[in-house]
């Protein structure tokens, strides 16, 4: 399979330890098996560093999923809100689970503000995993979580 990361460099190796903590699935290195969704992501970063977008191009044998911890959420569901709540809001920005794999819905750009009105009880829980939800309808990602996982994907361009 094809996977695609939005960015502003050419990525040739993937250091696990330059991953930003408190994403949607902890710490890890993301992908889409969406161009158009990498090159967005890859514009967005890019107007904020007024630099050059780049989308990194890698192949993964879909085969190997069955000898990784790979946890997959098929949509928004309230287990993926907790999932991706507890990985936002970890204060130590640790990854609090043991997968390599992860996949599932990305959550909106407005993930943080949702959970400082959850947080202040302002929302229900189920009201904030409804505005979690990208605007734009239900994309997915994929985060490769440890380096045995990472060391799979072939770079490809």
């Amino acid at each position: 399979m094809r996977l695609y990361h939005g960015s502003t460099v050419d990525i040739q190796h993937i250091d696990l330890c330059k991953s930003k903590p408190n994403k949607d699935f902890g710490r890890a290195f993301y992908l889409s098996a969406d161009e158009q969704q990498a090159l967005e992501m890859a514009q967005f970063r890019a107007e904020f560093e007024d630099t050059a977008p780049v989308v990194n191009v890698y192949e993964f044998d879909e085969t190997l999923f069955q000898q990784f911890r790979y946890k997959r959420f098929e949509e928004y569901t309230e287990e993926w809100a907790q999932f991706v709540y507890a990985h936002r809001t970890e204060t130590q920005g640790l990854t609090l689970h043991d997968y390599d794999i992860v996949f599932g819905p990305i959550a909106n750009d407005r993930v943080g503000a949702q959970i400082a009105r959850f947080k202040q009880g302002y929302i229900t829980f189920d009201e904030f995993l409804r505005r979690i939800q990208y605007i734009k309808g239900i994309t997915f990602q994929y985060a490769f979580c440890t380096q045995e996982a990472v060391d799979k994907l072939i770079k490809i361009a």
